[in-house]
């Protein structure tokens, strides 16, 4: 999309995000700091791939969910051809399963949406100097928990419940969809919501996502 003249000696920073806005507010964030310099921007992930090709990047800021595919499949083919790229994944849905893939795709770095922009900045610093060296903020918690497993254990029902919430579906839908009462829709929920520690439903798919009991739109197929 847009390009610019790099002086020597400053990082150039590709953003690539299908949202405007943020790619705007990236913009600024890098602007502000003197070390970097925003060479250009993508809006899918084959865009992504080439703006990278023709302009070299030292790092990329790399969203998850593109309209054309998801961001570690860009993220794989960006490290496939440079070491030396730095690479920061962003995701809405910063979960373990988002993570992990990042990690296993190349990326330098991973940073959820609802970070500070100074945080992307500031993986952008890491990335740029140790490309290879991957960082999050809930890494070590996370190796935790994929080391030892832990947290609630849900009935094959409850499981079938989350799902249904996950989808945006209604008591009376689930009911139905699951040929029981409203009334029997109603406890299984509540069940599920204590067990998740959560008082409604946002809670309950935050808390699902982050324990790895459910998928985020953007996850990534790691089979």
């Amino acid at each position: 999309m847009s390009t610019s003249t790099v002086p020597t000696g400053r990082t150039k920073v590709l953003l690539v995000d299908d949202h405007d806005l943020i790619r705007k507010g990236l913009r600024h964030a890098f602007e502000r700091d003197r070390q970097f310099e925003v060479v250009g921007e993508a809006s899918t992930a084959a865009e992504a791939v080439r703006q990278a090709g023709a302009l070299h990047p030292d790092v990329v800021i790399m969203d998850l969910r593109l309209p054309d595919g998801s961001g570690l499949e860009a993220t794989r083919t960006l490290r496939k051809s440079s070491s030396t790229m730095g690479i920061v994944v962003l995701t809405m849905y910063a979960g373990d399963d988002q993570l992990f893939g990042a990690l296993e795709a190349g990326a330098s770095a991973f940073v959820p949406k609802t970070a500070p922009a100074d945080e992307v900045v500031a993986a952008a610093r890491h990335a740029a100097s140790a490309p290879s060296a991957f960082t999050a903020a809930d890494l070590a918690e996370a190796m935790k928990r994929r080391l030892t497993p832990s947290g609630p254990q849900l009935s094959p029902r409850e499981g079938q419940v989350l799902k249904l919430l996950a989808e945006g579906m209604s008591v009376s839908g689930i009911a139905k969809q699951l040929f029981v009462s409203e009334s029997t829709a109603k406890t299984h929920i509540s069940k599920l919501y204590e067990k998740l520690g959560a008082a409604n439903r946002a809670q309950a798919l935050m808390t699902a996502l982050r324990l790895g009991l459910l998928q985020a739109p953007d996850a990534p197929n790691l089979s």
